[in-house]
């Protein structure tokens, strides 16, 4: 090649480049991206952030434990639109507990609770109830507001398995509320775990727990383990002897 010719091959695959660099990029139907069906369904949030969405199942409106199966073991009372565990002289170590008549799997869970304000004990001894999702994962009511105790066993910890984030505790005495998203375990057909159950929990519009993978049922002794069963399951609100009280429990399926 003729050392002249190559300024003007160069000069050509320029003009050529800036040709191909002007002409107008392919147009994409923005509709292409749109999903317009099924159309989202429609849900009344309530007058408030603690109301009930009009697609919730209310498990206590504040009048009667109707949704709840209680024995003769135990006793809540109810009174001004709050229900109360009934005070035993004595801590209960194994705790009893009222469960709901109706099962859940994967839910939303919407509960507000309250510790007495009369400052009694301390550590487990102060204010203990818990949230048993489908009456075996646990997640913790304390009164953890200046209440040191083991950590996975606070307030809002996923009892003996995570601790909280942070402890947003108010004070003795003052509402608490917690928003709980839940997802069951799975099991195979043999019995086998094929996923585990996760809980996402919001302590008083706090994110204390993020997803976290339980480990297994509750287990006060040693370490937490699977055993297959349904899908659905009732939950259930312990019963440790302290008047712990509860009001404006409701549920979402998920």
């Amino acid at each position: 090649m003729k050392r002249n010719q190559i300024p003007f091959l160069a000069l050509f695959f320029l003009i050529g480049f800036n040709a191909l660099a002007q002409q107008p990029r392919a147009q994409i139907d923005p509709k292409a991206t749109e999903v317009w069906e099924p159309e989202v369904p429609k849900v009344d949030p309530g007058k408030d952030v603690y109301s009930p969405p009009s697609d919730a199942i209310v498990l206590f409106d504040g009048k009667d434990m109707s949704e709840w199966e209680i024995g003769d073991h135990t006793k809540w009372e109810v009174k001004d639109g709050v229900v109360t565990i009934q005070e035993s002289d004595k801590h209960r170590q194994s705790p009893t507990s009222i469960s709901t008549k109706k099962a859940f799997g994967d839910m939303q869970l919407h509960l507000e609770w309250r510790s007495p304000a009369e400052v009694k004990g301390g550590g487990q001894r102060r204010g203990n109830s818990g949230i048993m999702l489908q009456g075996k994962y646990e997640v913790q009511v304390l009164d953890s507001y200046d209440n040191r105790t083991y950590s996975n066993g606070q307030a809002a910890s996923v009892y003996k398995q995570y601790y909280p984030l942070v402890n947003a505790c108010r004070k003795p005495g003052e509402w608490q509320v917690y928003d709980i998203v839940y997802t069951a375990p799975r099991f195979d057909e043999n019995g086998d775990l094929r996923s585990p159950a996760r809980v996402t929990v919001i302590h008083n519009g706090v994110l204390v727990q993020n997803n976290v993978e339980i480990q297994g049922r509750v287990a006060f002794i040693g370490p937490a383990k699977y055993s297959a069963h349904d899908l659905k399951q009732p939950l259930h609100l312990q019963d440790h002897g302290d008047a712990v009280s509860y009001r404006n429990i409701w549920v979402r399926e998920l």
